[in-house]
């Protein structure tokens, strides 16, 4: 649909299945295989999550195929230029669609922050259109050429660069990272009162060992009361699955009730007592790499 269509709505769906869904499925050692990609989780029942083999294989190499085929992923040329579509540190060596070579670098630490220094070199000077995606998730974005400022800059929309382009030419990009709190449509019935946390291309989530000793996944609550985006902590854990940005943002444990034991009881209007705790986040694709614990994606507000 990306190739047909030039759309950046597909790129965006490329690159959160990639972060996500796709790259969560391998255990970070490479050893273990997640067949399924749920949203929350519970080990109490017996399940394994992640497993060495199993008795149909299909979809593990399918995740190698993908992996392998990641260099075809970045980059599209149409008859007028060249379309970026994902960012992480590489090179291109290439040619337009009139045959003239050119070279395109990246070198970026996304998407642990978003800047992205992008060099190019044709192999003459030669007009061309270098099409630069701005993810949807993206609520400010900056892009200078040469240190000049572009405008223009649409989330979800690619940035159409026509100009001129000759050999050391720069691209600076730099896009807003900040973590932001997503509801699902309402008619998402399962969905409902709670929020997921994204960061960049990034799907967050909850793991019982990182919550306060003596916190159940289950009883807590995110605190949205407020502008969510300020009040969250980023910290760069480099000891930590391989080095991740986590997320602490304050949240509620609830007390249960009694009848907390039973499958159903009586509605009570009453109002349950909380204790203001903190909760912290990590990228969905590295949960089940340490031990087998309770995890969330879909976090219930608080409602005082």
């Amino acid at each position: 649909m990306l190739a047909a269509t030039g759309d950046a709505k597909y790129a965006d769906v490329i690159e959160r299945a990639l972060y996500n869904g796709i790259n969560s499925g391998m255990s970070l050692d490479g050893t273990l295989y997640c067949y399924r990609n749920p949203l929350s989780f519970d080990p109490s029942g017996g399940d394994q999550i992640r497993n060495p083999w199993y008795d149909t294989t299909c979809c593990p190499p399918n995740l190698e195929r993908i992996f392998a085929s990641l260099p075809g992923y970045f980059y599209s040329t149409s008859k007028d230029g060249l379309y970026l579509h994902l960012y992480d540190n590489s090179q291109l060596d290439w040619h337009l669609d009139d045959g003239t070579g050119l070279k395109v670098e990246q070198k970026t630490n996304y998407p642990w922050d978003g800047m992205v220094e992008i060099s190019v070199t044709p192999a003459k000077s030669t007009e061309f259109t270098f099409y630069l995606r701005i993810p949807e998730w993206c609520n400010s974005a900056q892009v200078a050429v040469n240190g000049k400022s572009v405008s223009g800059v649409t989330p979800g929309q690619y940035l159409a660069v026509r100009r001129r382009w000759s050999p050391a030419d720069a691209i600076h990009l730099k896009f807003g990272m900040a973590p932001q709190v997503i509801e699902a449509n309402r008619r998402v019935v399962d969905d409902y009162g709670r929020v997921a946390v994204q960061r960049g291309p990034l799907v967050y989530c909850l793991e019982q060992l990182d919550q306060p000793q003596g916190v159940s996944l289950y009883d807590v609550s995110l605190d949205a009361r407020k502008d969510s985006s300020a009040t969250f902590q980023e910290e760069f854990e480099k000891e930590l699955l391989g080095g991740i940005v986590v997320l602490k943002h304050t949240g509620f444990s609830v007390e249960k009730f009694g009848s907390d034991s039973k499958l159903y009881h009586q509605y009570t209007p009453s109002v349950r007592k909380a204790r203001q705790v903190e909760l912290k986040f990590i990228p969905y694709y590295a949960w089940a790499n340490r031990t087998a614990t309770p995890m969330q994606v879909w976090t219930p507000i608080f409602r005082a």
